[in-house]
């Protein structure tokens, strides 16, 4: 293929209608000032948007335009080209046709970029305009660690020999970043956080050491090394967050922050002595306030809006329940990001404190100095707040507190491990706490499930095997066949799991004056059968039935959400 001729952006977008000579004289104007390139002083601005940037220089060099959300690459033709050339050039190879490449580029009238592909890739070119945007996300998605983190942890396990170990040499002579130990565990967090990992688990085995990741909220196994260097990896990580490093028969817990791609990322650990050496869990936090919104939940906009209005008022308690990774610390935070202004001042009481919020007094419970949730809450009531963030309801003197607080004109905002809303208030009186005070006090309940999302790179419909028809039908009755169903058949864009990303499913108990009485009565029954009464269709399983109906999540991943709370 000819070299692509140089084409001046501005001008072409204004030939093209999309926009006006005053527009580009001001961003111009912005480019000189800033230095931005000025694509992204266009998109950035609101004037286009990158897809009508892409399409107009595609018509214009008569090329393809190739949407990447579509477009199903594979990780070892991508990798032709290596990943510093890729992110400096701004493309990717998307296909190998045997006597030439195809690839897509931000910007193909880059004559520079142009020929050191031609030059590094030793083929002719076939060119193809793709959207900044996704092209680095395939980046992120292509170049994955696993060969590095393998050929790493090889090194360590050379540098280890099979003599005796002194730990406090390992790297000794070199620089720490050249040390194996410190650029395995480097290359590891930049793996993780490429996938989108929410947990790295450090796993040594009988034989082996296994690296896992959670995903999604599904494990996937990154890589297995020797068992050898599971001793000096943990060593390594106990520096890092000062725990005790002698200390190896019991559990540890602690944190550090990293910095991975100019995103600092707070990292919780937790150290447990198993047959084969110590386990460890590193849970990753990235710290972007930003993503805290009540519209980013995914919640309905009727039960938004209800929320909304509750988490507004004066005084009482909202609790947001469910297990383990459940996103309810997200939840919370949101709410807590929509009430933060200088009008209200909140206090948070935490175990550990997941995000700093700017403008919140956040306050970290620690037990070995007798700082336990209970202590610090009593404390927290003389600061004359607003709002109390109470990290969760652990036991009976913390919730009778929490309860006494917001009966006394505070808004209270906590968690409970509870399977569905409706037995959370049972549950409260179960702890200890008064029945007219959980009665009075609580507000509304929220609980809710993570549900994960079909990859839109590769979804295709589907057809319910029987199983999955029945549940459907149990679920829908007659209409079960008047819909239509999707799932993903495995990508590069999903590391071929069919899933990509996550969002919650809710149900909301609002607590009324009949709900109120029954709740201060000796029948939790009775409670229990006004409460499903109120909620109605107003469900978890209804939300993840929906999702099915919207074909955003499978029959499989809805029927697996749903057996999380079966009676």
């Amino acid at each position: 293929m000819a070299s692509p001729v140089k084409i001046r952006l501005g001008e072409l977008l204004v030939q093209h209608d999309l926009i006006s000579a005053d527009d580009l004289t001001r961003a111009l104007e912005e480019q000189k000032r800033t230095g931005k390139k000025l694509g992204r002083i266009f998109v950035d601005g609101g004037y286009v948007t990158e897809t009508q940037i892409s399409e107009a220089l595609a018509r214009q060099l008569k090329i393809p335009f190739i949407d990447l959300q579509q477009f199903n690459t594979k990780p070892e033709i991508v990798s032709k080209l290596p990943e510093a050339q890729a992110r400096r050039f701004r493309c990717a190879v998307l296909e190998d046709k045997g006597s030439s490449y195809f690839v897509g580029m931000v910007d193909p009238t880059d004559l520079f970029a142009y020929d050191e592909l031609v030059r590094l890739l030793r083929k002719d070119i076939e060119l193809a305009v793709i959207q900044e945007g996704s092209l680095l996300q395939l980046i992120d998605r292509s170049y994955r660690r696993t060969d590095e983190i393998s050929n790493l942890a090889m090194e360590l396990g050379e540098d280890l020999g099979d003599a005796a170990i002194d730990f406090s040499s390992i790297g000794e002579g070199k620089s720490a970043e050249e040390a194996p130990v410190v650029k395995l565990l480097q290359t590891i967090f930049e793996d993780a956080v490429q996938v989108r990992a929410s947990d790295i688990h450090i796993e040594p085995q009988e034989n082996k050491l296994h690296i896992r990741f959670r995903i999604d909220g599904v494990m996937h196994l990154q890589t297995q090394a020797e068992l050898k260097i599971a001793s000096a990896l943990v060593l390594r990580l106990k520096l890092m967050s000062g725990l005790d490093i002698s200390e190896k028969r019991l559990p540890q817990d602690g944190r550090f922050a990293v910095k991975v791609k100019q995103q600092t990322v707070d990292v919780r650990i937790s150290t447990m002595p198993t047959q084969y050496g110590e386990s460890v869990v590193m849970r990753l936090l990235i710290q972007n306030t930003s993503g805290f919104s009540l519209e980013k939940l995914g919640m309905p906009a009727g039960m938004l809006e209800r929320f909304r209005k509750l988490i507004h008022r004066p005084s009482g308690m909202v609790l947001v329940t469910g297990p383990t990774g459940s996103g309810k610390t997200t939840t919370l935070y949101a709410a807590l990001n929509e009430l933060n202004s200088t009008s209200n001042k909140i206090i948070t009481v935490e175990d550990p404190v997941e995000y700093r919020l700017p403008g919140i007094n956040q306050v970290q419970v620690n037990e070995k100095i007798d700082l336990n949730f209970s202590r610090v809450l009593r404390s927290t009531l003389r600061q004359d707040p607003d709002i109390v963030l109470i990290g969760e309801m652990r036991d009976q003197e913390t919730a009778q507190i929490g309860l006494r607080a917001a009966m006394t004109g505070h808004l209270v905002l906590s968690t409970l491990h509870t399977n569905d809303a409706i037995s959370t208030p049972i549950r409260m009186i179960d702890m200890g706490a008064p029945r007219f005070m959980v009665a009075m006090s609580i507000v509304a309940v929220v609980a809710q499930r993570l549900v994960r999302l079909v990859c839109e790179g590769c979804s295709e419909a589907h057809t319910p095997v029987p199983l999955e028809h029945a549940w459907l039908q149990h679920e829908l009755g007659k209409e079960v066949d008047n819909h239509s169903y999707v799932r993903g058949k495995g990508c590069s864009q999903c590391n071929g799991t069919g899933y990509q990303g996550r969002v919650g499913v809710y149900e909301l108990l609002e607590m009324n004056n009949e709900l109120v009485d029954a709740a201060n009565q000796h029948d939790p029954n009775h409670f229990i059968q006004l409460a499903r009464q109120h909620m109605a269709d107003k469900t978890l399983r209804k939300g993840a039935v929906d999702l099915v109906i919207e074909k955003r999540t499978t029959i499989t991943e809805a029927m697996r959400i749903s057996n999380q709370f079966e009676e």
